[in-house]
């Protein structure tokens, strides 16, 4: 007989290996059986928590640069390195885990049902619950991205600390109000965070992939926002047409302004770097 597997809500959902039994085998007891429901009430009920985050987030971004600004730059090369491998794995583990699942998922649903479906039923609970809310989580001690840079005297651009700002508000929002539309944003997030982060390390290490240009992973980027934006979109519409879906307005609305910023953000920084900083480099030589 096969396991039916219940959340402490008393909620039945599937797993991936059970549309595809000769997958059981890559998942530990502790995935297929993990209820991610503590980690959605602590979301709910904590709101203060990643508000405080941003604001020390923030006042070391200022403070940060002002203590440095006299002072001589760390090198840290081997934490940085460490650090961005370990982001990469983690970022490829994710995305074995949600990928496949969201795949399996809009096999056997409509994309207005992956929109719209109680998250604790169609991706919320068990190994992709799991994986899941590590992601969500995760946000916080991604922050220390920008420790790197500002001790290693590394410019602080507008995307960077936005972005890190914006992803983590969000993303506990999400979280806490069970937005069913999040499957789509992890499993996208893991998988440019995947590459993007192995690409850090690697240029950490002073092995720069000739086979991966940089601008390739920047094309990735300004997918994931385009993406994103238009399941925005997609959802806000569903929702005025009065479509029962367990996500928030005020999320989509929250959702589809930090998108489609970063969607002009990033096209913007890569018509700096790859199109209009060549030029410059061309302009001076024939000076």
């Amino acid at each position: 007989m096969a396991t039916v597997y219940t959340n402490s809500r008393g909620q039945e959902f599937n797993q991936l290996f059970q549309s595809f039994p000769i997958l059981e085998y890559a998942y530990t007891p502790f995935e297929k059986n993990y209820n991610a429901i503590a980690g959605v009430d602590f979301a709910r009920e904590n709101p203060a928590v990643p508000v405080a985050l941003v604001c020390g987030y923030m006042a070391f971004c200022y403070f940060g640069q002002k203590y440095m600004k006299n002072r001589e730059a760390f090198d840290l090369r081997t934490p940085l390195a460490l650090w961005n491998l370990f982001l990469s794995t983690f970022s490829f583990m994710g995305m074995a885990r949600t990928v496949p699942h969201l795949l399996n998922n809009l096999r056997t649903m409509s994309l207005e049902e992956n929109l719209c479906t109680d998250p604790q039923i169609s991706f919320g609970d068990g190994a992709c619950g799991l994986w899941v809310q590590l992601f969500i989580f995760s946000k916080i001690p991604e922050l220390v991205d920008t420790f790197f840079i500002v001790s290693r005297k590394k410019p602080l651009i507008f995307l960077h600390w936005y972005h890190h700002v914006t992803v983590l508000l969000f993303c506990w929002h999400s979280y806490a109000t069970e937005a069913s539309t999040g499957l789509f944003f992890v499993a996208m997030n893991y998988s440019v965070h995947a590459v993007m982060y192995g690409y850090y390390f690697l240029m950490a290490i002073k092995q720069k992939p000739k086979w991966l240009p940089p601008v390739v992973i920047t094309i990735a980027q300004i997918s994931q926002m385009l993406v994103g934006t238009a399941l925005c979109v997609m959802s806000f519409v569903l929702l005025n047409k009065g479509e029962s879906c367990a996500v928030k307005k005020e999320n989509v609305i929250a959702g589809g302004l930090m998108y489609g910023s970063y969607l002009y953000l990033f096209v913007e920084f890569a018509v700096k770097r790859f199109i209009l900083a060549p030029k410059k480099k061309i302009a001076k030589k024939l000076a």
